[in-house]
């Protein structure tokens, strides 16, 4: 008798610690509310680029979140996505981020009214030096900033809040996973 209530006390231990670091570590969502925003601390060598809009006609990104990510076809046929496809979708509180594999396009997508920009980090697996795509085109844009990743390397995307007149950047922020530049899985 004695042995099940330390059993059944470990499980509800367990549980519980378990729920409160889900809380405390798990990122806002896109449409999560922020309070107060925390600034985030980027390292001094990491180079700033101003995204451009994209041009007129061009497929743009979903700002949904269903709507990017690949199926489990896709993903389990490891197929090269078709030429628009936005890899690596991935949102924080006020910005979307993805990449388009084809051309090496960054895409970073404003999606709140506060006052601050869309920045999407991108990292690579390979050494090259970290840049963020800025988008300062205003709430509910898209901007893109073209660049030329070795096609055998992976990148990482980490979206965040930039606030241009101060040059800080803020969280919450996420990450993806490692995204194939060449597009395949």
């Amino acid at each position: 008798m004695r042995e099940n209530w330390r059993i059944k006390v470990s499980a509800l231990a367990g549980a519980s610690a378990l729920a409160f670091s889900a809380l405390t570590v798990t990122p806002a969502l896109a449409e999560d509310a922020v309070d107060s925003l925390q600034e985030v601390q980027m390292p001094a060598d990491v180079k700033i680029v101003e995204g451009v809009a994209p041009e007129a006609g061009t497929d743009l990104p979903s700002f949904e979140p269903e709507a990017d990510a690949p199926s489990a076809v896709q993903a389990s046929a490891k197929a090269v996505p078709s030429a628009n496809t936005c890899l690596g979708s991935t949102a924080a509180y006020g910005v979307k981020g993805c990449l388009q594999h084809n051309r090496d396009i960054v895409w970073s997508g404003d999606t709140k009214k506060d006052g601050m920009s869309a920045a999407v980090g991108v990292y690579t697996d390979y050494g090259r030096a970290a840049e963020v795509c800025i988008n300062k085109l205003g709430v509910n844009t898209w901007a893109t900033c073209d660049k030329d990743y070795r096609e055998a390397g992976n990148v990482r995307l980490r979206v965040l809040r930039y606030d241009g007149d101060t040059g800080k950047f803020y969280q919450p922020e996420t990450w993806s996973g490692w995204i194939p530049v060449d597009g395949k899985y």
